[in-house]
């Protein structure tokens, strides 16, 4: 094992030189793109989508993608010129000072941590109706451990993991769209043409109105949380400014397909009124057309989604978490990576075990508390996602003036229409906020995540405050 060299000065537009290995392929960092973000979040949250919003949820993912779209186009040049393990931290922090890459790196590992005890609670549950005889805390115990080693060893294992449950993710939409499409024509067996009836039907398009394609919105746009892994991870390929250029101009624009072709697939086959929250639309349409087993097929595809997503929360924590205290704002300690050759070396496992220290904690207080102190962790993260948009968009148009003027080189990748787009998506990332605050259901998330947030920010300030103090009165703090 050895230690990581500290990063050169933020206010550099060249990349540091990172002591991590690169492992990574493009073939992983693409699936990781595109198989990152389909979760469970659509397979089956997407069906409380529906319920207030109808066919129009349709828009609502339009507007959803749009603004993630916008943003993963924002990261992707900003990564393209400076790529770094902490990603949207480093840039956060080269943009707007340190105040900033403190907050928003520790803001999205808590948010990392939190939520991986929420997909592994889902999975172990999953698990637990096929094989009842295993307690749920066996199985998250199971899934903690494989993922665990899978991540403490070279990244490539990473790499494969989520290559193979990406391409099941992509396959099984690939599969629903194209039987989708069949039945809306009545091509398949004992099926008649859908036509337009579903859409028009049942109180039209936009059967709650645009009130309904806002509530939509709310209720999808996290969804498209995930996609910043991408940036993360290509930092440990071979050649991370070409290979997250082509990630995410493949990712963005394929993912936005699969979401809304999904939707319109389910809004099409079946009236909407049909689809009810917490129930999976994708079973629905299948057993409306005639797949024998549709609900234990999406159990599997579910399943993968989880396991895939707690595995890229893990790797995506402890990248971030290192990143930290590559610039001296986590314990350096967490520096050390592994000493093997090539590819096998260049693993952070301190950082690892220290994200699935916490992690084991959240997972804990999910089967002890979930209704009490783990919930108001979760509300405590629910937003941190738009806090986190919102940094990168910032980052952006500070860091896009600078590099026109001292790298422009390094711009292979650029933000469409700059800077106006960026001003658009950070209004429409305020618009959402407001829009949460509005709504009895969100409120909750908005205020506590707006709380751990200020908490961060007070200690981002607060550290500063000393670290100015002590330059200019060191007696201050020594022998302390």
């Amino acid at each position: 094992m050895h230690e990581a060299p500290p990063t050169p000065s933020p206010t550099s537009p060249a990349a540091p030189a990172e002591p991590l290995s690169h492992g990574l392929k493009q073939r992983h960092l693409t699936m990781l793109g595109l198989g990152g973000v389909i979760g469970a979040g659509l397979f089956v949250g997407s069906g409380a989508g529906i319920a207030v919003a109808g066919p129009a949820i349709v828009v609502s993912y339009l507007i959803a993608g749009a603004l993630a779209m916008l943003v993963m186009r924002m990261l992707g040049e900003m990564s393209a010129a400076m790529p770094a393990s902490g990603s949207f931290s480093v840039h956060a922090e080269r943009a707007l000072g340190r105040w900033a890459g403190f907050s928003v790196g520790w803001l999205y590992w808590f948010l990392l941590v939190v939520v991986l005890a929420v997909e592994a609670t889902a999975a172990a549950q999953i698990a637990h109706g096929w094989v009842p005889g295993v307690e749920p805390w066996a199985w998250v115990l199971l899934f903690m451990v494989v993922f665990t080693v899978a991540n403490l060893t070279a990244v490539k294992n990473f790499g494969e993991f989520e290559f193979w449950f990406a391409s099941l993710k992509v396959g099984a939409i690939v599969v629903f769209l194209v039987l989708g499409g069949l039945a809306v024509f009545g091509l398949l067996p004992d099926t008649d043409p859908v036509g337009m009836t579903n859409l028009t039907g049942q109180g039209g398009f936009l059967p709650n109105g645009w009130s309904g394609v806002v509530s939509g919105v709310l209720t999808v746009v996290f969804a498209f949380g995930g996609l910043e892994v991408v940036t993360i991870a290509a930092a440990e390929t071979d050649d991370p400014a070409r290979a997250v250029g082509r990630a995410v101009r493949s990712a963005v624009v394929r993912i936005l397909f699969f979401y809304v072709g999904s939707m319109l697939v389910i809004v099409t086959v079946l009236p909407w009124t049909a689809q009810q929250a917490g129930l999976s639309p994708y079973v629905k349409v299948l057993d409306a057309i005639g797949v024998p087993s549709a609900g234990q097929i999406m159990n599997i595809v579910v399943f993968v989604a989880l396991l895939s997503a707690l595995n890229a929360n893990l790797y995506g924590s402890s990248r971030m978490i290192f990143s930290l205290a590559e610039r001296g704002e986590a314990p350096r300690g967490l520096l050390k990576v592994s000493r093997k050759a090539g590819a096998e070396g260049g693993v952070p496992r301190r950082a690892v075990l220290a994200s699935v220290a916490f992690g084991f904690v959240s997972v804990v207080l999910n089967l002890l508390w979930p209704d009490t102190v783990f919930l108001y962790m979760l509300n405590s993260v629910g937003a941190v996602l738009l806090f986190v948009w919102a940094l990168i968009a910032a980052s952006q148009l500070r860091l896009r003036a600078r590099l026109e003027q001292e790298a422009p080189d390094a711009l292979a990748l650029r933000m469409w229409w700059f800077p106006y787009l960026t001003w658009v998506t950070l209004a429409g990332l305020l618009g959402v906020l407001l829009l949460m605050l509005t709504d009895d259901a969100a409120r909750p998330q908005v205020l506590w995540s707006a709380g751990a947030t200020a908490l961060v920010l007070l200690v981002a300030v607060g550290r500063e405050w000393r670290e100015r103090r002590a330059r200019r009165d060191p007696s201050a703090f020594t022998d302390r």
